[in-house]
């Protein structure tokens, strides 16, 4: 194979992330991302517990959604900016905080390319967030390029053998994602942020929690997530009518395998990772 040749192969190989960001923003526009994400606060009060930075600390959360970890933060007193490329997202965010009579600052960003100077925050978070964008490595890069020297980073992140990580695995064999493109449970494998934070960090703390998904029935949790989750309301919207009864199935069949409950109803506890990267 000559040189163009080769160029060209890895010019086709290599994944279109800026293609892959706009079908994704169009995934978390759709259904109401909002109403399960307020299910997982008690996550972000958790993240802020465990880091405790000083309050009046500049803190940014990347890829913020509807704001739970914003408002953990800012309830605590901390200066926070709150980043996603979801407006409407960023709305229900600001109205959260609105509502509470909190000072938040709220901004478009993208996660791979966040408009700030090197060292502008004294932490930098994330809470199920930044562990979908498509261009991990980049990502990762521009959450430790804006935290100062002495600062913390902080994720929580679900983890690949937990149930989310092996509902995404069920998704994937459904629907496959872009060719190139790893799963976001990715940043809940210890191994890969110790290789992609270690570099940058003085100390990584990984902390195994989990967070119980507790709904009426296992087809309650069903229903709720292919109405108003993105990326299971596309998934769904992607198939057939045979192929969304097979992909139902199996979601049931793994909600099944999990569920703790007993009396009909779903108490399926997820594992997730807490992160706290002390920066060098």
């Amino acid at each position: 194979m000559n040189i163009q040749n080769t160029i060209a192969t890895q010019t086709i190989d290599q994944p279109d992330y800026n293609a892959i960001k706009a079908k994704q923003n169009a995934t978390w526009s759709s259904g109401d991302y909002a109403v399960i994400g307020t299910t997982l606060q008690i996550v972000g009060e958790l993240l802020a517990e465990s880091m405790d930075p000083a309050p009046g600390a500049r803190v940014l959360d990347v890829a913020a959604g509807n704001g739970n970890a914003t408002l953990a933060f800012a309830r605590r007193w901390h200066r926070v900016t709150s980043t996603d490329y979801v407006q409407t997202l960023l709305d229900k965010g600001r109205a959260r905080a609105e509502a509470e009579g909190h000072s938040v600052e709220f901004r478009v960003a993208d996660a791979e390319d966040l408009p700030f100077d090197d060292g502008d925050f004294d932490a930098v978070i994330s809470t199920f967030g930044v562990m979908f964008a498509p261009n991990q490595m980049q990502a990762a890069e521009e959450m430790i390029r804006v935290c100062r020297s002495g600062g913390q980073i902080g994720l929580a992140n679900w983890t690949p053998r937990g149930f989310i990580g092996q509902l995404f695995k069920t998704i994937g064999s459904h629907v496959p994602p872009p060719q190139g493109v790893q799963s976001p449970a990715m940043w809940g494998d210890s191994d890969w942020i110790d290789a992609t934070f270690g570099p940058a960090a003085r100390v990584i703390q990984v902390s195994n929690r989990n967070f119980t998904f507790r709904y009426r029935s296992p087809a309650h949790f069903v229903e709720v997530f292919r109405t108003l989750y993105g990326p299971v309301h596309k998934a769904f919207l992607t198939l057939d009518e045979a192929g969304q009864g097979a992909l139902e199935a199996d979601i049931i069949a793994l909600i099944d395998r999990l569920n703790v409950a007993r009396d009909g109803s779903m108490s399926v506890p997820a594992e997730y990772a807490e992160i706290i990267v002390l920066k060098t």
